[in-house]
């Protein structure tokens, strides 16, 4: 597999991310894998080539960082990976456990380095903005924990636009630790990221590596108009019906999606992580997996090269979504 620059950062990651939130404890959401069924797709992952892997403190309340940390200590040589974090949501019912105050970032690196069995992480990202800490507040303290080692990048997750264009521009005029990475929502059925955060991403030198590629499983085609689908993920995802991904008009892109897949004699999550791939501007979806055939074929994709013709079909099958994915 190849690997990739983040953005204009040292930093070089594989095509690929394999994000961890699927891996966990079932008592935080009952879809999520234990550690005995979550390891043998972080193995693969290396094998395959990934050396990229993102997970939170908020997933499964740090149980994802731990099951990752102890797979890559097993499977891997530390300074030959990537490990991902973030830091922002809920960890208890303390006001004090979370948000991006001073306080809180300063604890939460310690809690997710102690989880993660590590003694620094590539890239510490936010996980959303905080409109009750000022900015100022949070980037200083990012910096801080850079400057001390713990930390060797930081990063952002979704977010409008001018938030954060006026992050940079601050971290800029301070001479601080510098956002290299957006992480942020994006695929056929939910595009508005083109209007402004990746031409801005582009212009700044921002590697982005979106979230939810596959529109939380909607255009590998597994849910029918009507039928939430029939994974218990699908029946209990809070978050795909936050999101409202599965109206009317995005069944338009699913149809133009499997026909090209039947096509090629590909499935359809191939034909939608390949157009992800497409776009110059993106370094790494990030992508789950609950079965192994599921991460098989998201590298498989990196395989398959869309003509114009298809290109265009999935263009003129999309129709504009309000903005979401930033609560």
């Amino acid at each position: 597999m190849n690997l990739k620059r983040l953005g204009n950062s040292g930093l070089k990651v594989s095509e690929v991310c394999l994000g961890t939130m699927t891996y966990g404890d079932p008592k935080w959401r009952e879809w999520v894998l234990p550690d005995e069924e979550s390891r043998p797709f972080i193995k693969r992952a290396l094998e395959l080539g990934i050396n990229f892997f993102d997970t939170s403190d908020m997933y499964s309340l740090g149980a994802s960082e731990e099951i990752l940390g102890r797979a890559l200590k097993d499977f891997a040589n530390r300074d030959e990976v990537v490990i991902a974090t973030k830091v922002y949501y809920d960890m208890s019912e303390s006001p004090m456990t979370r948000g991006l105050s001073r306080k809180h970032i300063m604890h939460a690196i310690d809690d997710s380095l102690k989880r993660l069995g590590t003694d620094y992480v590539d890239l510490y990202q936010i996980h959303r903005w905080d409109y009750e800490t000022p900015i100022e507040e949070t980037l200083e303290a990012l910096n801080d924990v850079v400057r001390a080692g713990k930390v060797r990048y930081i990063g952002a997750s979704s977010m409008h636009s001018w938030q954060f264009m006026k992050a940079l521009s601050i971290s800029d005029a301070n001479g601080w630790a510098r956002f290299i990475s957006m992480q942020n929502a994006y695929n056929l059925i939910y595009r508005e990221e083109e209007r402004e955060m990746l031409p801005l991403c582009e212009d700044q030198g921002i590697g982005v590596i979106p979230w939810s590629p596959l529109a939380r499983g909607f255009l590998a085609g597994n849910k029918k108009k009507g039928n939430e689908g029939d994974t218990v993920r699908a029946k209990t995802d809070s978050i795909a019906r936050a999101l409202k991904y599965g109206e009317e008009a995005d069944y338009a892109v699913l149809d133009v999606v499997t026909d090209i897949a039947k096509d090629r004699g590909v499935s359809n999550a191939q034909i939608a992580l390949a157009w992800v791939h497409h776009s110059p501007t993106i370094t790494a979806p990030i992508i789950g997996a609950s079965k192994m055939y599921q991460l098989e074929e998201a590298v498989a994709a990196l395989d398959i090269s869309l003509e114009v013709e298809e290109l265009a079909r999935l263009d003129e099958a999309y129709i504009p979504h309000a903005v979401s994915g930033h609560s």
